[in-house]
């Protein structure tokens, strides 16, 4: 009798573990969800992402990078955004980036890079600060689960004290469900994203089992850290062996710690239905502007890491299967994406920080306006950028001019040809991005040295 007691004991606690699973599931399937280790759609379609990150916050008028990275074959874009730490993207600017991310028919994560490097990087924000920016965005993110991974923050920890992610995660998820979200949520690793002490791996079960509707992926990111096979293999298979959803959320081919062994990354990600997003469309500087896939955002100059990562074996324009919520919807033609430059700081463990104040050129109507914002700047050192934007007619070229105050001088420039005599600048455009039509922009950028102050000067602008 006793061993009969014990037997319908376990078949009616299988049963109640059953239909909890159900439950849970069930409240999961609003949108995007896990099940088990892998992302399914509402309609329980398996959805394994394959695309790249684009730095929107830093570059927020190349909008067209969504039509040309879903041209080259990508099913997602993870998307860059801050929420004060540089410029914030606010409810109406994340609310165009969603518009074109449906366009376009990719599958949008939205992610908060003020984490990046906390605890170690000067600035970064906590993430209970992310989730404060993702509330406040509440109104234009609901009803989007179809659509949208929320990433709650990018990096969250540096190498200093890593062991506080565990519990800074769970509580960022319990808030994240708190406020109402019915999301996919994605969580990246400590130690830069790579979590080469192993804290997210060890931890990962306790962080999933947090939340309530068990609708969490994790998000490694592969540089130096993943430099052999079996380094690679070993972490991915850590997670499925846990039974837990992982996705590769930034991977490249060089990086300054290390070389990645992206080849192996690409091959067991497509052996074992696992998403990746590579870092990151264009944009890169300080250093890792091998990074950029292509050049100056144009989808017609595929750098090296580039051709690998979309046309190479196991790369996105072969194994990418389009989100099944876009069946029956015709495909978005990508347009020309205009000459932008890279930013010496949109790397994965740093980014540029945007002038609040930045000065405009008037304008007539057939001539052009200018202006001129300091997007980064630190001791003795600043990077700058200057957009050029025509009037209400066509020009064939143009002349940006200015003087500085403070002694600043011009040290390096991409996209102009600059000249100074003493404290005056004059920067004129190259072959390429001097003819613009009516309303069309271009910009150009350069680092510079500073002592003391570094104002931003009034700018001018002549068209011929």
């Amino acid at each position: 009798m006793r061993t009969r007691f014990i037997a319908a004991g376990a078949a009616l606690l299988a049963l109640l573990t059953s239909v909890l699973a159900m439950t849970q599931s069930a409240q999961a399937a609003t949108g995007l969800h896990v099940s088990g280790t892998k992302i399914l759609e509402a309609n329980g379609n398996q959805f394994i992402m394959r695309g790249t990150s684009h730095a929107h916050t830093w570059f927020p008028s190349q909008t067209s990078s969504f039509a040309n990275i879903k041209s080259l074959g990508a099913n997602t874009v993870r998307v860059v955004l801050s929420g004060g730490r540089w410029t914030a993207n606010a409810a109406s600017d994340v609310a165009n980036v969603i518009a074109l991310c449906k366009q376009n028919r990719l599958i949008c994560v939205l992610e908060n890079h003020d984490t990046t490097g906390y605890g170690e990087q000067s600035g970064a924000y906590t993430l209970d600060q992310a989730v404060d920016y993702w509330v406040g965005l509440k109104s234009v993110l609901t009803g989007q689960e179809n659509y949208i991974v929320i990433n709650i923050g990018n990096e969250p920890y540096g190498n200093n004290s890593p062991s506080a992610w565990t519990s800074a995660t769970k509580s960022a998820i319990s808030r994240m469900r708190a406020a109402g979200f019915q999301h996919l949520l994605m969580v990246d690793a400590p130690n830069w994203g790579q979590d080469w002490q192993f804290v997210m791996r060890d931890n990962a079960a306790s962080v999933f089992d947090s939340d309530p509707q068990k609708n969490t992926v994790f998000s490694i990111h592969m540089y130096g850290v993943f430099d052999t096979a079996a380094e690679v293999t070993g972490y991915l298979q850590a997670f499925q062996t846990a039974g837990l959803p992982l996705v590769i959320g930034e991977f490249g081919n060089m990086h300054s710690d290390g070389d990645p062994d992206e080849d192996t990354i690409m091959s067991q990600a497509q052996s074992r239905g696992v998403g990746y997003l590579g870092w990151s469309w264009s944009g890169n500087g300080g250093g890792v502007e091998y990074l950029d896939q292509v050049t100056n955002f144009n989808v017609n100059q595929l750098t090296s890491w580039g051709q690998r990562l979309f046309n190479g074996a196991n790369g996105v324009k072969s194994t990418a299967k389009e989100a099944t919520i876009y069946s029956g919807q015709p495909p978005v033609s990508p347009s020309p994406s205009p000459s932008a430059s890279p930013s010496p700081s949109a790397s994965p463990s740093a980014s540029p920080s945007r002038s609040p104040s930045p000065s405009p050129s008037p304008g007539g109507a057939k001539g052009c306006a200018a202006t001129y914002t300091v997007t980064n700047q630190w001791g003795g050192g600043f990077q700058g950028e200057v957009t050029v934007k025509a009037g209400s007619s066509a020009i064939s070229g143009w002349t940006v001019t200015w003087t500085y105050a403070n002694g600043q001088a011009i040290t390096q420039v991409w996209n102009a040809t600059v000249t100074s005599n003493g404290s005056s600048i004059t920067a004129r455009n190259v072959s390429y991005n001097g003819g613009l039509g009516a309303g069309a922009s271009t910009s150009f950028g350069f680092l510079g040295s500073w002592n003391g102050a570094n104002g931003v000067p009034a700018v001018s602008c002549t068209a011929s």
